[in-house]
C-alpha cells in the first residue's frame, strides 16, 4: 500500500512539474519567483550584517568587475557584497544578490576560474534551483507526514519504518537531485562565462585547485555536490560546445580585463 501512495504522490509530482529549466529539465516549482527574490533579499542583508565586509577596495574592484562582464546581457543590477573570511566560497541569490568569501580567491587564481565560480552562482538562480528545493522539500515533508499518519509511528515498527523512509527520501531524493541542479548550474555556468568571453576551460583548473584546498568528502551518492572528478569530466564533455561561443564572444570583443592588481 506504501509503495503505491509513494507511486501515485511521484506522479503527482510530475504532473505539477509545470517549469522548465535552462537545459531544458523539467522541475517542480510551486513558490511565486516575487517571493523567492524578497527572501533572497532578506537573507542576504541578514549575511551582510553577519559577516565582515572586505574593506580592500582593489579585491571589490575585481569581484565586481568579473560580476558585471558576467550579468552584462542578463538585465537588471547584481548587488555584489565580498567577505573578509577564509572561507573558499560563494553564492547568489534570487533577486540578483552575489556573495564572494576571500577565501575563495586562494582558488579561483585569476579572472577566468572566478568567473567560472560566480557563473556556476548566477546558473543556480537562472535555473530556479532554490525554488526547486523548497518545492521539493514541501513535497516530500507532506508525503513522509501522509505516511506517518497510515503506518502508525507510535508503535516500534512505526517508528523503524518513518526513520528508514526518512533516510530513504534524503538519500534517494533530495540528495541526487542536488547533484542534478550543481551540474546544472556548472553547465549554465560554463555558458554565461563563455559568452562573456571567460575562457571555460579554466574551468577545469578551478576545480583542481578546488581539491587542493578542499577537505575530505563523504562518498558522492551521500553528497549534496559531486566530486570534483565528476566536475572536472563533465566540464570536459560539455567544453566542445562552449568553446565555439567563446571564440564568437572574443570575435565580438567581449575581452574581460578584470585584474586584481596590488592588495
Amino acid at each position: 500500500m506504501i509503495k503505491n501512495m509513494l507511486f501515485g504522490l511521484a506522479l503527482v509530482g510530475v504532473l505539477l512539474a509545470c517549469a522548465t529549466s535552462p537545459t531544458g529539465r523539467s522541475q517542480l516549482v510551486l513558490m511565486p519567483e516575487a517571493q523567492l527574490a524578497q527572501m533572497g533579499f532578506q537573507a542576504f542583508e541578514q549575511i551582510k550584517r553577519k559577516e565582515r565586509i572586505e574593506a580592500n577596495p582593489a579585491v571589490n574592484a575585481y569581484v565586481r568587475c568579473v560580476a558585471d562582464e558576467l550579468t552584462y546581457t542578463l538585465g537588471g543590477r547584481w548587488e555584489v557584497a565580498v567577505f573578509q573570511s577564509e572561507q573558499v566560497n560563494a553564492f547568489a541569490l534570487p533577486g540578483g544578490k552575489i556573495g564572494v568569501y576571500s577565501g575563495l580567491l586562494k582558488a579561483a587564481r585569476n579572472q577566468h576560474q572566478l568567473a567560472a565560480v560566480l557563473g556556476h552562482e548566477i546558473g543556480h538562480v537562472l535555473a530556479r534551483h532554490s525554488n526547486e528545493r523548497v518545492s521539493q522539500e514541501f513535497a516530500v515533508e507532506q508525503a513522509l507526514g501522509l505516511i506517518q499518519a497510515l503506518a502508525t509511528p507510535q508503535s516500534s515498527s512505526g517508528r523503524l519504518l518513518m526513520g528508514a523512509l526518512g533516510l530513504g527520501a534524503q538519500v534517494g531524493v533530495l540528495m541526487p537531485f542536488s547533484r542534478i541542479q550543481e551540474t546544472e548550474a556548472d553547465v549554465i555556468g560554463l555558458e554565461l562565462m563563455a559568452r562573456a568571453g571567460f575562457d571555460p576551460r579554466e574551468a577545469i583548473r578551478l576545480w583542481h585547485n578546488m581539491g587542493e584546498t578542499s577537505r575530505p568528502k563523504p562518498p558522492e551518492w551521500l553528497s549534496t555536490h559531486p566530486s570534483h572528478a565528476s566536475r572536472i569530466q563533465e566540464i570536459e564533455r560539455h567544453l566542445p560546445r562552449i568553446l565555439p561561443l567563446y571564440e564568437a564572444a572574443k570575435a565580438r570583443g567581449r575581452r574581460p580585463n578584470c585584474t586584481l592588481g596590488a592588495t
